[in-house]
């Protein structure tokens, strides 16, 4: 057969049969790669009905009811030895499930997957298309998993990978990584999208039809997806994201999809000379311990991720703009959000931010998405304007919307007992937070905050009030 070129996206997988600058399917700019594809004889219908109707044709698929099928029950999944990954997995890990793992390098995941391994033990395989077996191994000693038993192979050929599988029958399989991996089937080069795409499915099909786990590590892209078409993280059970500054020593562990469990937990760990330790409190180590009393332009929220309530700092600085067009820098917090409640600040709560630059950060390297945020980033902005610190002992939390005022967010009484459990004496907060929360405060406050019996929750209706609220 005669080969030919296709140009296929990058990002979704479109196929087009010459060069584009931008993607007709997904839009994407200069994501279209050359490859090279055998051109197959074209069949009119005429012929396929044809050769349907052949002798020889492929016997029809065996169906089943619904209540005929045999599925596992929650207590069959294996767990990892790690309770945060437990948590984020939503219980452990389902036998004959594909998950990926991505994540900046240097981030923690193949310390972290070794570290699985090592609880595992023996049946389990690691197959390394970067590193060499010695490396692997002193990687291993490192971390104090050297003796755990699992196998190491170093290839980056699915035949031989596939074949050794099947003949050693591991109950994990780690991969590390699937953009090193090639099939001698394709002339593309290993990391290409045909490649990826193939070589994620026949791992897909063994580890569906043999029952064993096989979990993909995933290199990320400048913007931080996932490097690779679209479709392999539609191809596997469970996306695993890691989050956090490699500089930082905080790490955060996000399921941006789970088949088998929910996507809103997410794990928190410390980055350690012997690896990745678990964080079960991460609120302690986000909040800073200050003397002295707290400066203007920091103010704590408390952030609800799944089932767990996270306390973290937010910081901000307004100083005077020599530009005509001030700066609005955003660490941790998404820009576009600053500049929504810089503008909400300046027309409902009366604040002069039109020659001021901005900047706000969040403390610990975290990166805060949900909306229950946007109060302790409008408070902190205007805290840092003012020169006037908030109280200590305040948190607050919850959604600013355009016309100033402050919106109710889900997980409000358990928002008010983390923060009375943690000796903070006053809530700001939507109406209706601190309903059904009947939970007493601590005597003593850590960090240097203020001593009350029980924390007073101040519900406010706009924007306005809790400026006013915070900074009386």
């Amino acid at each position: 057969m005669a080969t030919k070129s296709v140009f296929t996206c990058s990002n979704c997988g479109h196929q087009e049969p010459k060069w584009l600058g931008r993607c007709p399917e997904c839009g994407e700019w200069s994501t279209l790669v050359e490859e090279a594809k055998e051109d197959k004889k074209v069949v009119g219908f005429a012929a396929r009905a044809a050769n349907a109707k052949a002798p020889g044709r492929k016997a029809a698929g065996a169906t089943l009811a619904l209540n005929e099928v045999r599925a596992e029950r929650e207590g069959g999944r294996v767990s990892t030895g790690v309770g945060e990954l437990d948590r984020v997995l939503g219980g452990g890990i389902v036998p004959g499930s594909l998950v990926l793992v991505g994540g900046e390098p240097g981030v923690g995941k193949s310390t972290l997957l070794l570290q699985v391994m090592g609880y595992l033990g023996e049946g389990c395989l690691m197959v390394s298309g970067e590193e060499s077996p010695r490396q692997v191994a002193l990687s291993a000693r490192r971390l104090g998993v050297g003796d755990a038993g699992f196998r190491v192979l170093s290839e980056t050929d699915v035949d031989v990978i596939e074949a050794t599988i099947l003949e050693e029958r591991p109950r994990v399989v780690v991969v590390d990584s699937i953009q090193t991996l090639y099939s001698p089937e394709l002339t593309g080069a290993p990391g290409g999208v045909g490649q990826v795409r193939e070589t994620a499915a026949r791992l897909m099909r063994l580890a569906k039809a043999e029952g064993i786990t096989v979990i993909l590590v995933g290199h990320v892209t400048k913007e931080g997806s996932i490097a690779g078409p679209r479709v392999l993280e539609h191809m596997v059970d469970t996306v695993l994201q890691f989050e956090g500054d490699r500089y930082q020593a905080f790490r955060i562990l996000r399921a941006l999809k789970n088949r088998f469990g929910s996507t809103n937990e997410v794990g928190v760990f410390e980055m350690t000379g012997g690896g990745m330790v678990e964080v079960e409190d991460p609120s302690a180590f986000f909040l800073s311990t200050r003397e002295g009393g707290v400066p203007p332009g920091v103010v704590t929220v408390c952030l609800l991720e799944g089932t767990r309530p996270m306390l973290v700092e937010i910081e901000s600085l307004v100083a005077p703009s020599p530009l005509a067009v001030p700066r609005r820098v955003a660490n941790g917090f998404d820009t576009g959000r600053v500049n929504m409640l810089c503008a909400v600040l300046s027309r409902r709560a009366g604040l002069v931010l039109g020659d001021q630059d901005v900047y706000v950060n969040v403390t610990g390297g975290v990166r805060v998405e949900e909306p229950a945020a946007d109060l302790g980033v409008a408070l902190a902005i205007a805290s840092a304007l003012r020169d006037r610190p908030v109280e200590a002992g305040t948190a607050c939390f919850g959604e600013v919307g355009l016309t100033g005022d402050v919106r109710f967010v889900s997980g409000g009484p358990r928002r008010v007992t983390e923060l009375r459990k943690l000796g903070f004496g006053r809530i700001i907060a939507p109406e209706g937070a601190s309903e059904g929360s009947r939970a007493g405060a601590r005597n003593g406050a850590p960090n240097g905050r203020a001593k009350r019996k029980e924390a007073a929750v101040e519900e406010v209706r706009t924007l306005e009030e809790a400026v006013g609220a915070a900074l009386s």
